[in-house]
């Protein structure tokens, strides 16, 4: 009897993880995803190989009335730093969707490196980059818990507070 209520639990578990639609949800959170930006280098922003799409760093698109350039114990804060690697979430995601085709052909995110513009004194980069895994997983649930590492780094281009590179498992 304890393995049959184990099964019906795991089994609701995965029924539910199987049932979040991450276009829905970008709706339900109120984003629309901008077009794809060309790269800024020579380089692509992203290549696949087998069913993994490694996603180049992404910086946060400016939006206006947020701070999403410089650095992190200086310039800016915890909270604008978060708001800065939500905003380069919603760039990947925004390249993951051009790529995959559809979200829904995501099985699941697989990592996240998130590096901060930040001072040799700040010490919260994983506060920072809780702004980029929470709206993963707010996107596409269980499937968007993904390993992380989170960096400082004394400079980034553009003087960004942010750059976020990923790994996605593709369907």
């Amino acid at each position: 009897m304890k393995y049959l209520l184990i099964l019906f639990v795991c089994l609701q578990q995965w029924s539910h993880a199987q049932a979040v639609d991450p276009n829905q949800r970008l709706l339900e959170l109120g984003i629309q995803l901008p077009e794809m930006k060309a790269p800024i280098a020579n380089y692509a922003k992203a290549v696949q190989a087998g069913n993994l799409l490694y996603l180049s760093g992404h910086i946060p698109d400016e939006v206006a009335g947020e701070k999403t350039r410089g650095k992190l114990g200086v310039q800016l804060n915890v909270d604008e730093g978060r708001e800065a690697a939500r905003l380069t979430a919603i760039s990947l995601l925004s390249t993951l969707q051009y790529y995959a085709k559809n979200l829904k052909n995501v099985k699941r995110i697989v990592k996240v490196t998130g590096m901060v513009n930040a001072d040799p004194a700040f010490t919260q980069h994983p506060a920072v980059i809780n702004g980029c895994s929470d709206l993963l997983v707010a996107v596409f649930g269980e499937a968007g818990k993904h390993a992380r590492s989170s960096i400082g780094m004394s400079s980034l281009p553009l003087d960004a507070a942010v750059e976020i590179e990923m790994i996605v498992e593709l369907k």
